[in-house]
């Protein structure tokens, strides 16, 4: 399958480097104005899908030109979700595919549905209360996480109603960790999930990448996990 690698930092360049492994050809990278304009004119050719681990801020340009050219997308950049409901009908009206997720470690989905478990058997226990730690590296500008908020809506969603705190730390070379915990007077639950390498986020994307060639339509990662089951 032929990739397009839009931003070309860490996470752009492990997608490439791996790439191979899962059976993908990056047929061209995208780091600046000049690799747009190749793009839009067509210089880059035969493009299946597009995986954007570019900044926040860049995201909604960068999916209105794939748009135009009629190109699916993997979206991994996170911060971006006030344009969400924009950049939907952006996609509905190309009739392009995107998946779009705050972590592609595919132990985090899991680590998600445990979570959801657990706050759905507290819900009803009026004496204990919630939180949520991430921890990043000090470059991520975003926090809370996208992942953290994920996980807080995944909570409410179980029924957990009263306020969950959600706390940041930006500090050293940390890939992502994501700590939830349910506190009651006698005892502590404390769920982890720890990525250590981030390598995890490009081979998940690039799966991703793969369930979404020929397909139509606003994606999650959960759709991908549901639809192999």
């Amino acid at each position: 399958m032929n990739v397009l690698v839009v931003g070309y930092g860490r996470m752009g360049k492990l997608v490439e480097q791996h790439a191979p492994a899962h059976g993908c050809t990056v047929v061209g990278v995208i780091d600046d104005e000049a690799g747009w304009a190749a793009f839009d004119q067509g210089q880059i050719d035969n493009v299946e899908v597009a995986i954007d681990f570019s900044l926040a801020e860049a995201v909604p340009s960068n999916l209105r030109r794939l748009a135009a050219r009629g190109t699916n997308v993997v979206v991994g950049a996170t911060g971006w979700g006030a344009e969400e409901d924009a950049l939907r009908k952006t996609a509905s009206d190309a009739g392009i595919g995107v998946l779009a997720a705050a972590n592609f470690a595919l132990g985090v989905h899991v680590f998600r549905s445990v979570v959801a478990e657990a706050a759905r058997a507290f819900a009803g226990i009026d004496d204990v209360g919630a939180w949520i730690h991430e921890t990043h590296h000090a470059a991520k500008k975003d926090a809370p996480s996208g992942t953290a908020i994920v996980i807080r809506k995944a909570m409410e969603d179980a029924g957990y109603t009263r306020p969950i705190d959600v706390s940041s730390t930006r500090a050293g070379f940390v890939p992502g960790t994501h700590q939830v915990g349910f506190d009651a007077q006698a005892d502590t639950i404390t769920l982890t999930h720890t990525v250590r390498d981030r390598a995890v986020f490009a081979h998940g994307a690039l799966e991703a990448a793969k369930w979404l060639r020929g397909r139509r339509g606003w994606f999650g990662i959960g759709d991908m996990f549901e639809a192999r089951t």
